[in-house]
């Protein structure tokens, strides 16, 4: 119950921090008009419950982002040498991804990271067999697609060590959750 209003009133403060900024001017009437909008949406525009599994583990999360971080200055530079190297155009391909995730925001979190990462696009979510379908930009190296499978097991094993831990997570009950 604490925390289903805890995510509210963040929500609230939130939604007013980014009305006031739309504003571009802090006032007190910039404030009370965020905070009534804010109010608005939040009661005429609820968000569905999502349920939350598990824990999140801080150092999990950090290594995480680390690794995000680097895969993704790794990825723009290897893009960018494709967009000014001479030769024939990359060779592309869609790759089918299975995953080990037990939840759904996990699975969509680890869907949105390899669409963050430059040269990887998720098209399709089998939500229900968890398995992730993946077009990759630039396959024509040699091992280019195993390479692919070792850094999505990498990233998976990332999520699921700061979100999912096998011996902490349990199906949540929908009803119960915030």
């Amino acid at each position: 119950m604490t925390r289903r209003y805890g995510l509210r009133i963040g929500l609230i403060c939130w939604l007013t921090v980014v009305w006031v900024l739309l504003w571009g001017t802090v006032s007190a009437a910039n404030f009370l008009a965020g905070f009534v909008i804010a109010m608005l949406i939040t009661m005429l525009l609820p968000l569905p419950v999502v349920p939350v599994q598990g824990r999140l583990h801080p150092l999990s999360l950090l290594r995480l982002q680390g690794r995000v971080i680097v895969d993704l200055v790794k990825a723009s530079v290897q893009i960018a040498w494709l967009t000014v190297r001479p030769g024939p155009p990359p060779q592309s391909a869609l790759v089918r991804a299975p995953l080990s995730v037990k939840s759904d925001l996990t699975l969509s979190l680890v869907a949105a990271i390899l669409t963050l990462i430059p040269g990887t696009m998720v098209v399709d979510i089998d939500q229900a067999r968890r398995i992730l379908y993946v077009h990759i930009l630039d396959v024509r190296p040699e091992g280019a697609i195993e390479d692919f499978f070792g850094q999505l097991a990498h990233l998976e094993k990332l999520v699921i060590a700061a979100f999912e831990r096998d011996h902490e997570w349990q199906p949540a009950d929908e009803e119960a959750a915030p």
